[in-house]
């Protein structure tokens, strides 16, 4: 009877989660354990934060779902709360436990979105050529785990070679590439846990020789989730540029993307408003397909910058699917200019962020 009682109470915490997080608190680490006595329970919590509402709404919220299984009379909660580390504590940390996983990488920036079907690849790939464009070395690496697309948007169909026990990256349009795509087959599901997210996100960059680069780019899955907080763990990011579309569902995903990134201590670059308007090729006539300048009033609103909107064009699918991004496919055109004053901007936040971020000194 005890250890069905154990495992009711396990289920009840699972169900609970953290302001702004996808994930439950068991699967966190913030249950450290608990007592049963009676009908008491007894709960230990420890947590990383500075938000004291969310943490007493956190300790209201597990109170309430073990206290609504019969068998529990009283719940008591013990929680020890740490302070969250701030940016450059969490740089600091990030570098000295992986001093070798990517030492050679200036800037590493996410490209993100808050659901899939917003063009976020399509961004990541055609951002990542624009800077090598602008003179700068670049990485692209896609790690959308469960539906890698760059395979496919760059039109390479090989297994990587290994060299000295690390992976060679296929370079394509003057940038470094590397997908899981390029390892798995095709038709194969990634069906894999947390951990296992985790594990291949850290040899992607760990195992990868990348050289020197002044910039990675990093094609994350949509949401946020595992890989996103992984990534923020891990490496010390320069930034993430979030991708969304003028719809308000799309706007309401790309808020939460920008709200998880606040949260893991990643300085958000900016949005980029996709799918933005349609120019008709025989009139020049411009229409809001889906209305426009939700992205800039969003980015507005939450204090970030609008990095550029891209027009709605076959020609960009057609590209991707061809193997041919459309900053390639069309040497110029209005989909060339809004991708480089993308790169431009994303140049200058990045830039202004590493001004403004502390120095760290290190004895």
């Amino acid at each position: 009877m005890a250890n069905e009682m154990e495992s009711r109470l396990w289920e009840a915490l699972k169900a609970v989660r953290f302001a702004g997080m996808n994930r439950d608190i068991v699967s966190f680490g913030f249950v450290k354990g608990f007592e049963i006595e009676g009908g008491t329970v007894r709960v230990a919590l420890e947590i990383a934060s500075n938000n004291r509402e969310a943490v007493e709404q956190l300790k209201a919220d597990v109170e309430k779902a073990l206290g609504g299984l019969p068998e529990v009379s009283a719940v008591a909660v013990e929680l020890q709360l740490r302070a969250s580390q701030t940016p450059a504590q969490r740089q600091q940390k990030a570098t000295a436990r992986n001093p070798k996983l990517i030492p050679e990488v200036r800037s590493v920036v996410a490209v993100a979105s808050g659901k899939g079907g917003v063009g976020k690849s399509t961004v990541a790939a055609n951002l990542a050529i624009s800077l090598q464009r602008l003179g700068y070395s670049v990485g692209l690496l896609d790690a959308d785990i469960y539906g890698p697309s760059v395979p496919l948007m760059f039109g390479i169909n090989d297994r990587p070679r290994v060299i000295d026990n690390r992976l060679q990256t296929f370079e394509k349009y003057g940038i470094k590439v590397m997908s899981l795509g390029f390892l798995l087959d095709t038709d194969t599901p990634v069906i894999w846990r947390g951990p296992m997210v985790m594990r291949a996100l850290e040899q992607m960059l760990g195992d990868v020789d990348w050289g020197p680069l002044d910039y990675l780019i990093i094609d994350l899955p949509p949401g946020t989730g595992d890989a996103q907080l992984t990534l923020s763990q891990k490496v010390p990011m320069s930034g993430a540029v979030v991708v969304t579309t003028p719809q308000d569902v799309a706007l309401i995903d790309a808020r939460k993307g920008f709200h998880m990134f606040k949260k893991v201590n990643v300085p958000v670059v900016g949005f980029v408003e996709n799918m933005s308007y349609f120019v008709c090729p025989h009139c020049q006539k411009t229409t809001e397909v889906f209305k426009t300048g939700g992205g800039e009033k969003a980015a507005a609103e939450l204090g970030s910058a609008f990095l550029g909107s891209i027009p709605l064009d076959p020609a960009i699918a057609l590209g991707g699917d061809a193997g041919e991004p459309i900053v390639v496919s069309q040497g110029e055109g209005p989909h060339v200019d809004s991708f480089r004053r993308i790169a431009e901007a994303v140049v200058a936040e990045v830039t202004r962020n590493a001004a403004a971020r502390p120095t760290l000194s290190i004895s």
